[in-house]
């Protein structure tokens, strides 16, 4: 189950990598001159990574679409909370490689996304 905004994604992801990252205070995590690490995690955050094989122009649209907005939220499975979470996101990049031309339609190849927890 993946939902964007509370809707079913267009089309499933042919790859989808959940990242659990810690963020850490830039001033006061530092390292000592004898290498020790003194860290102070302000917060857990989470990036999924998702890309697609070959999508009609109708299905990229879609997924695109779904992500205009400044943030969103997205619905999936975690692999840490061992459930679905819903947590607000936004997008980076993302690249649409064109595929092919059929008829009236654009096959499109290759498009990847990267979403960041807010």
């Amino acid at each position: 189950m993946l939902k964007i905004n509370g809707q079913d994604i267009a089309a499933s992801p042919s790859s989808f990598v959940v990242t659990t990252m810690d963020l850490d205070d830039g001033e006061s995590s530092v390292r000592t001159a004898d290498g020790t690490l003194n860290r102070d995690r302000i917060a857990v955050k989470r990036q999924i990574e998702m890309s697609w094989g070959v999508l009609r122009w109708s299905d990229i649209s879609a997924i695109l679409k779904s992500m205009d907005g400044v943030f969103f939220d997205v619905t999936y499975p975690d692999p840490m909370a061992g459930t679905h979470l819903t947590k607000s996101f936004y997008v980076g990049n993302r690249p649409a490689p064109f595929a092919v031309q059929q008829g009236n339609d654009i096959l499109w190849n290759g498009l990847k996304v990267t979403l960041t927890e807010k």
